[in-house]
């Protein structure tokens, strides 16, 4: 039987007096990568920021391997194995290379291979070479490089990642996009929000389509490869 690494259920939540997600329902399998689609607007961020904790849900639940964590704080929620890829990256620019990835490494437990400094320089070599120098100083692709690796000095026993492809050269894209593949190979649970279908269809076993805050579509990445209608009736594209 499979294994649950995130579900969430009938999760509602607001802005304000703003209701942004309605009655949001989806799981995601250990060990498998989930693509969270849908037209700017529609709630992915949203959805993330409410997974983390930065925006608790005003009803639902959200689990974690089981455990309830939807009123939990964000702090709390990294500590139980939850890593976050925020989109824009927001690497502490002040702080060297090396800061920024010592600063969050905990560990959980949990993996049989934990991420450690050195293993972070291994699946990044290019940010070996710049330990010492600031990240605020970094290209927008390295910054990504290190956001991520940031985010596996956490140990994560889920990996959020919100569009790490934004705003990169075709090039890094690519790289980013082999990373993701092996974390993938590695067991790495993942939810993936990403506006390059291509990559995200590429790299997902399933996908949950948003649309203006509500679950659109669940189902595997196979129902949506060359399903024009659906793409086009729900993330504009084509």
């Amino acid at each position: 039987m499979a294994i649950e690494a995130l579900a969430l259920t009938v999760i509602n939540a607001l802005y304000g007096e703003s209701h942004v997600l309605h009655d949001v329902s989806f799981t995601l399998n250990a060990g498998r990568v989930l693509a969270l689609l849908g037209r700017n607007g529609a709630g992915k961020t949203t959805c993330m920021s409410t997974i983390i904790g930065f925006l608790p849900p005003r009803d639902g639940d959200i689990r974690l391997f089981g455990e309830p964590i939807g009123r939990l704080t964000p702090e709390t929620i990294s500590r139980k194995g939850v890593g976050f890829v925020p989109q824009g990256r927001r690497v502490f620019p002040t702080l060297t290379v090396r800061e920024n990835l010592i600063v969050a490494r905990q560990s959980h437990g949990a993996a049989a291979k934990s991420w450690t400094f050195e293993r972070v320089c291994d699946i990044f070599p290019q940010l070996k070479s710049r330990l010492q120098q600031h990240a605020g100083s970094l290209s927008g692709g390295e910054q990504q490089m290190l956001a991520i690796g940031r985010a596996l000095m956490g140990n994560p026993r889920l990996l959020l990642m919100d569009e790490p492809s934004e705003g990169l050269a075709p090039l890094i894209v690519a790289e980013v996009g082999r990373t993701i593949a092996r974390l993938k190979e590695e067991g790495q649970s993942i939810l993936l929000v990403e506006q390059n279908i291509n990559l995200a269809l590429a790299l997902a076993d399933d996908v949950v389509m948003l649309n203006t805050g509500r679950v659109a579509f669940v189902g595997s990445v196979d129902e949506v490869r060359g399903n024009e209608p659906l793409i086009t009736q729900h993330l504009g594209v084509f």
